[in-house]
């Protein structure tokens, strides 16, 4: 059975506060998630002082700051981040970070050694960053919103340089062969997983297009998941049933808190459901073997049938649409075999509704 990977996506939903966050951990291992991912960014080093914030931050956090200002108050300390990963340790749940500045990403893959680094879609193009993280020789977890097919290509140029090539001098000619050679792509499919997004908080259910991850798999022969910004648990159960083998999903202590993702994110008992529902479909889905399950064989001899006397036949006596019929149970001759049997002589006498045995 195929083990999806569940990413509980605690974000900045900590509003800078570390006894939040730790408790968006609690959420997350009671919930069953495998791992619990936070932010991991410095103000100074992600966005410029005048930089606005995106519509859905104004919406939910108002107009009166900037992006700066915002992020600053989202920050979460170097010290911090090792609070949160012995409190991980504790609860038998997987500490995972987005880095969104080479600092950052320095503090994670290296610092902290962390086991895989997922990286943004607003930093699917950040080729430093990719290089930087790719480098340390991590496992990573692209998530691809905002993208065209080209641009997720150019990304993992840079992935398969970093993995593969890192004393060369960067360029785009070296991307493009790290990407083209047998080494490169050896790297990408052992440590690269490409995760569908659409960068809209919330997503609309028609924007979601669970068929890209079709695309991804088909252009990059890569392991797909998805990153889902979409209300409610529908669109990533049904990302798993399409073959989906990470789901990434927001999560909050309370969707009423302020802060710019709270109220596209699940609450801690939803979340649990997502995770219960994903593990039965998990069950579901088994495997692609067209058999008569163990469970089903028991059955077979109830709800199939047989060729049955439906009238009266004696010994010698031919086998006619008029004497012969098809009824449970499933333990005599196949209905398959009605038409060799009719013409033919019956070898001994059978009672009304006695299944044929011949």
């Amino acid at each position: 059975m195929r083990h999806v990977f569940i990413i509980a996506e605690a974000g900045v939903n900590h509003n800078g506060s570390l006894d939040m966050a730790l408790q968006l951990i609690d959420a997350a291992s009671l919930a069953g998630a495998d791992a619990v991912k936070f932010q991991t960014f410095f103000a100074d080093s992600l966005a410029i002082k005048k930089a606005e914030k995106a519509e859905y931050q104004k919406r939910e956090t108002g107009n009166n700051e900037s992006q700066w200002e915002m992020l600053k108050r989202l920050e979460i300390s170097p010290r911090d981040h090792y609070i949160l990963l012995e409190h991980c340790r504790k609860r038998g749940i997987q500490f995972l970070s987005t880095p969104f500045d080479i600092e950052s990403a320095k503090l994670l893959a290296e610092n902290m050694d962390l086991p895989m680094i997922k990286i943004s879609s607003g930093d699917l193009t950040n080729a430093p960053l990719l290089m930087k993280v790719a480098e340390s020789g991590k496992p990573i977890i692209l998530s691809t919103g905002m993208s065209v097919l080209g641009e997720i290509e150019s990304a993992l140029g840079v992935l398969a340089f970093g993995y593969t090539q890192p004393n060369r001098v960067p360029s785009a000619e070296a991307f493009r062969e790290a990407y083209q050679s047998v080494e490169g792509q050896q790297a990408l499919k052992e440590k690269v997983t490409l995760l569908h997004c659409t960068t809209e908080y919330p997503t609309a259910f028609s924007d979601v297009n669970l068929r890209v991850m079709d695309t991804l798999k088909h252009a990059f022969q890569l392991p797909v998941g998805l990153s889902d910004h979409t209300e409610g648990i529908v669109v990533p159960i049904a990302a798993v049933a399409r073959g989906a083998v990470i789901i990434e999903k927001h999560f909050t202590l309370d969707r009423n808190l302020p802060g710019p993702d709270h109220k596209a994110s699940l609450e801690p008992d939803e979340l649990k459901k997502m995770v219960q529902a994903i593990r039965q479909v998990e069950k579901a889905l088994g495997n692609p073997q067209k058999i008569p399950t163990q469970a089903e064989q028991k059955n077979m001899q109830v709800a199939r049938k047989s060729l049955v006397a439906a009238k009266t036949i004696k010994k010698g006596e031919p086998f006619t649409p008029d004497n012969l019929t098809i009824k449970r149970p499933g333990n005599g001759v196949s209905p398959f075999c009605y038409w060799d049997l009719l013409g033919k002589q019956a070898r001994r006498d059978y009672e009304k509704d006695e299944v044929v045995k011949e």
